[in-house]
């Protein structure tokens, strides 16, 4: 509840700053300053493509042009050393945070050093400007502060990051440990000489007419509960992506886990239906053969998961490199690729 409380202020906290900083730029372009008001537009669009505006901007391009503005408003603030207004440079105090926030830890501190020299130099040459000393001080200073808040928050994540394990909203695993947990799970069943199968599952969002982006976030911690409630003590799922998830099965041979891939898919589309959502199910699994990895693995579900949604979804679809894999004895359902 508090995530989801500080997920509502931030989208707000955006909204709010957006609006602000497309006042500033479009007041600055009818005030004749033209390099303000792109650097306020640069800005607009950092916030724009960020995930705090909307969850959507989490997903490509987004992140890639929220990096495209970003080196845009440092190009134009390292323009106005030369060009002015000197007053524009005030906009460096926060480049630090934006930087360490925006891009990797390396590429944001060379960032930083670059700017602060840069900004060393031009205010030793700016001529007529009579505080230029007490700027850099205070310069100075807020790149000091920055430096310590971003200290304690890389600190705090790695204080928090071992009770992340869950999913907010679904309770499932967090995809930041599944290669590591499935990783082990392999080396497991070859030691012990056990099978293992893994099931990929997606929902089929394209079969809705409507966008049902936020119906869906509405129902995922339902379907968060009904996949905690169809797997044994001993077997994980995780939330591999937006509407994807993976449950690793140990002991679990693949004729097997047709049938209980069937049983989620059931489960799960009678769970959407009775909400009514349009929207159906499929699942991909992969079984585990010699020389598997966990990325071998997940790719091979994942592949028959594409596959059994590219023939029109609502089917259980099984990796095999040589042919179909298909159970034993269990008839073939309804709606099913096997």
């Amino acid at each position: 509840m508090a995530r989801t409380a500080d997920n509502f202020l931030l989208n707000r906290l955006s909204h709010v700053s957006l609006a602000i900083f497309v006042a500033i730029a479009v007041l600055c372009a009818l005030s004749g300053e033209p390099l303000t008001a792109a650097c306020a537009g640069a800005v607009a669009g950092i916030i724009i493509c960020g995930r705090n505006f909307h969850p959507a901007s989490g997903r490509n391009p987004w992140p890639t042009i929220q990096k495209l503005f970003f080196v845009a408003l440092v190009l134009l603030l390292i323009t106005s050393f030369w060009t002015g207004p000197w007053a524009l440079s005030y906009w460096l105090y926060g480049i630090a945070l934006v930087a360490f926030a925006l891009v990797p830890r390396g590429i944001a501190t060379l960032i930083t050093v670059i700017m602060v020299v840069l900004t060393m130099a031009a205010a030793q040459g700016a001529e007529g400007i009579a505080d230029r000393h007490q700027m850099i001080s205070a310069f100075m200073l807020t790149i000091l502060l920055s430096t310590v808040l971003i200290f304690l928050r890389e600190y705090k994540a790695q204080q928090l990051a071992p009770l992340r394990r869950t999913d907010e909203l679904t309770q499932a695993a967090s995809r930041e440990y599944l290669s590591a947990d499935l990783h082990k799970e392999i080396q497991r069943s070859e030691r012990e000489g056990t099978d293992m199968s893994i099931i990929m599952i997606g929902l089929d969002a394209h079969a809705s007419d409507n966008d049902p982006e936020a119906d869906i976030r509405s129902i995922l911690p339902r379907i968060g509960r009904f996949l905690h409630s169809q797997i044994r003590d001993f077997d994980t799922y995780y939330r591999a992506a937006d509407l994807q998830f993976l449950v690793i099965l140990p002991g679990i041979a693949t004729h097997e886990a047709i049938t209980r891939a069937e049983s989620i898919r059931k489960g799960l589309a009678t769970l959407l239906e009775t909400h009514g959502m349009n929207i159906t199910v499929s699942t991909g699994l992969a079984g585990l053969n010699i020389g598997d990895d966990a990325d071998s693995l997940q790719q091979s579900a994942a592949n028959a998961l594409r596959r059994a949604q590219q023939q029109g979804g609502n089917r259980t679809q099984a990796y095999s490199s040589w042919s179909p894999v298909t159970p034993p004895t269990q008839p073939r359902a309804e709606g099913s690729a096997l």
